[in-house]
């Protein structure tokens, strides 16, 4: 069969939720310009769409074939090992492909709509005589004197560049253009969110004997990859897991294959994207970058860069897991551990996982690092799944900090009151300021005021849409903080948007009676910043942190010691590296601590380790202060005394008792519709289908309420699937939501491996 023959039929995949695939014919003049990973313009329904081809079938028992319309691009978009990590992601997440597709390829590459960035460059048109050039200083001397400087340049420039160099306007060098003594043209620019920054060169840095066992178990890898195992490289926070990345990615580029760094946050994504582009600054075109916080521009810049070939490392957030690299050799997943590596909206995938698939797939290594590794890692790594590296020491001998766990119970019978600094903590903070280092503070909760309370009749100002309070945030007013009896600022839901002004009496029996209760971080801010009027104290955290910049500034001035004391949230916990920081204090330790979900004490481990670990990594030694109304607690003990291998024994025996992962896969479904009553019942109805479809092997529970029932106006009912064959469980879930008809209100939902239960 010759290639005509066989290109006469593709199989695509819709930009629509169809769930299932299509054959459309190829014309002969399109057949030499199609491949398997094209985009595509196809005819759908009485309207044309976009699709992807996923294969070329030789013959199709399809009936009414039409053509395809156009190709999108010069060349396919997705690799076929992409292709393949998709229809994976499809059976393990119970999900559609063509949802998983719309993780894969972004929006601004799916729609084609945004294109290259085009300026006008500007250099001579042709060599000019001595003779002409004096006629012209004469008749038009400003022109002359504007050809003159364009003839000294070695490269065409950028045309607004020119004129602000030489102080010329555009009319006098569209002049030079009609008498073609210099010629203009549009020319694609890149644009590239960190090409306005200078990046100073690093060399590799010395590593220890820990460092470079790790280095060379990455090494071995590297010379067998189709059979190398996932690497965990378990290193305590400090202990240089960086620099192993940074050599061995070097190793990588060697060897002529790519690499991809995946981090958790984009708050971290500023220093990672420093420290590369310093260790790579002999070619940082080769870096690139991709997150939510670039421009639509940017990121199709950035995307294409990497499609092109032109950029050999990618650093970015979960989505980064897809870029499109070639010959890929190294995925490093930093703080693989972390929460934000899970997508909560469909396709619900975790990227650490999809890695690990993308790496068998493209038979490349895979390493995944973390000071506090996941459960279901540190498991995988136990029964010889993944390959243990660890490093049980900070570089150059730093030691790690010191961990003091103050009791917040004794200190409200001192206070009478619920107390955001501690007597020691305050003194602690007072004494760094003396000497001129630097303090983080760390609350996981944002704003001022947890709630509004009426103290007369007891009623919260609770959120229309959600089962939760509404927070109270206080804004600073002409350079200083206002009392919150001044009612200045505004009660926000944190879940789902909603705003609403500070009443003045409450609604509920009217009387001037209303207190505000809990507190947040920027209630922290504001008493720090009172307690030490002299300190430049900032906040980090997502109302603070709006501006696209925002991260970038904040943390160099950090850096540069322009912010004596940092408040934030869990953005600034992990990944950052600032030696003059010797405190650390956790304001209170327990509020993730009794969430009604089987990883709460895991997170809370994970969180004050991390956190801790921010402190004592410069010269001089680090101190943390944890507190806490649960001071005897397993997560709190573990992490004071960096025991990381007692705590998992002590947690591991529990979720065997309770046959919770690593043991066992999840699969949460949510029912939810903005009527409770239609919502129960459908969840009820989809248990009962469930347990008729699912053998015995799986357990199944009841249908009951969402521990956060109401939630952006939608009742939610959950049922919650164990099992160990997680494939086939995904798949007889889906067969059952699919015979299942359900009310056109009520939306039903499938997350495989979910992150959060409430």
């Amino acid at each position: 069969m010759n290639d005509e023959d066989r290109l006469r039929y593709v199989r695509v995949i819709v930009d629509r939720a169809i769930h299932r695939e299509l054959d459309y014919s190829v014309p002969e003049s399109l057949a030499g310009r199609v491949g398997v990973g094209s985009r595509v313009r196809v005819p759908f329904r009485d309207k044309s769409a976009l699709a992807t081809v996923v294969a070329i079938p030789e013959q199709s028992e399809a009936h009414g074939i039409r053509p395809i319309e156009a190709i999108i691009g010069d060349a396919p978009i997705l690799s076929e090992q992409l292709l393949e990590l998709a229809r994976w992601m499809g059976a393990y997440y119970c999900c559609a492909i063509e949802t998983v597709m719309r993780s894969l390829l972004p929006q601004v590459i799916r729609r084609a709509e945004v294109g290259w960035k085009k300026q006008l460059f500007v250099q001579p048109a042709r060599n000019i005589a001595q003779a002409e050039f004096e006629k012209l200083r004469r008749r038009a001397p400003r022109q002359a004197e504007l050809l003159e400087a364009i003839s000294k340049l070695e490269n065409p420039i950028r045309a607004a560049e020119l004129l602000r160099q030489t102080s010329f306007d555009n009319q006098t060098l569209r002049a030079l253009a009609r008498r073609g003594l210099v010629a203009l043209r549009d020319q694609a620019v890149v644009r590239d969110p960190h090409g306005d920054e200078q990046f100073i060169a690093t060399s590799n840095l010395v590593l220890n004997e820990e460092q470079i066992l790790a280095l060379d178990e990455i090494m071995r890898s590297f010379d067998v990859p189709a059979n190398a195992r996932p690497i965990l490289l378990h290193g305590v926070t400090g202990s240089g897991k960086t620099e192993i990345y940074l050599q061995a990615i070097r190793a990588a580029l060697n060897r002529e294959r790519t690499a991809i760094v995946l981090v958790p946050e984009i708050s971290l994504t500023p220093q990672t994207v420093e420290r590369f582009k310093g260790r790579f600054a002999d070619a940082q075109d080769t870096v690139a970058v991709l997150h939510s916080h670039l421009s639509e521009g940017e990121r199709h810049d950035e995307w294409h860069k990497i499609h092109s070939g032109r950029a050999r490392i990618v650093i970015g957030a979960r989505s980064a897991v897809f870029a499109p690299l070639k010959n890929l050799g190294l995925i490093v997943v930093d703080e693989e551990h972390e929460t934000t590596y899970k997508q909560e909206e469909a396709p619900r995938y975790h990227a650490r996982d999809v890695a690990v698939v993308r790496a068998k797939i493209e038979k490349c290594v895979v390493v995944l690092g973390s000071a506090t590794p996941s459960l279901e890692s540190y498991h995988n790594a136990a029964i010889g799944k993944y390959r243990l590296v660890t490093l049980t020491e900070r570089v150059d001998q730093k030691q790690m900090p010191l961990m003091r766990v103050i009791d917040l119970r004794q200190e409200r019978r001192k206070e009478k009151k619920a107390t955001i600094l501690s007597e020691k903590l305050s003194q602690a903070i007072a004494h760094r300021l003396e000497k001129r280092e630097q303090t983080i503070l760390f609350l996981n909760r944002r704003g001022f005021s947890t709630s509004l309370l009426c103290s007369n009749c007891g009623e919260a100002r609770n959120c229309p849409n959600c089962s939760v309070a509404l927070t109270f945030h206080q804004h600073l007013l002409h350079g200083g903080f206002s009392s919150p009896k001044t009612m200045s600022g505004r009660l926000s839901c944190h879940l789902c948007g909603h705003t609403a002004a500070v009443p003045k009496k409450c609604p509920a029996c009217g009387q001037d009676a209303l207190i505000y209760h809990g507190f947040g971080t920027e209630k922290v801010e504001s008493t720090v910043a009172q307690i030490f009027p002299k300190a430049v104290v900032r906040r980090m955290d997502a109302d603070s942190m709006t501006r696209k910049e925002a991260y970038r500034e904040t943390l160099q001035n950090f850096r540069t010691g322009k912010i004596d004391i940092l408040v934030g949230t869990q953005m600034i916990a992990k990944g950052l590296h600032f030696p003059n920081v010797t405190l650390v204090g956790i304001i209170n330790a327990d509020l993730a601590l009794h969430l009604p979900d089987f990883r709460a004490g895991e997170r809370t481990f994970q969180l004050l380790t991390q956190v801790a670990g921010r402190a004592g990594r410069g010269e001089t030694s680090g101190e943390v202060f944890v507190q806490t109304y649960t001071p005897f607690s397993p997560s709190i003990q573990f992490a004071r005394h960096h025991d990381f291998a007692g705590y998992f024994q002590q947690e591991l025996e529990f979720r065997e008792r309770c046959d919770f992962p690593p043991f066992t896969h999840v699969i949460l479904i949510t029912v939810r519709s903005a009527h409770e009553g239609r919502a129960k019942l459908s969840a009820e109805t989809l248990k009962r289908r469930l347990r008729e479809a699912l053998p015995e092997e799986f357990i199944l529970g009841d249908a009951t309420a969402a521990p956060l029932e109401k939630l952006q106006g939608q009742f939610r009912f959950h049922i919650l699937i164990r099992g160990e064959a997680i494939v086939r469980l995904s798949r007889l879930v889906r067969e059952a939501l699919d015979k299942l008809p359900f009310p056109e209100d009520v939306t039903v939902t499938a997350d495989v491996d979910p992150y959060q239960l409430l």
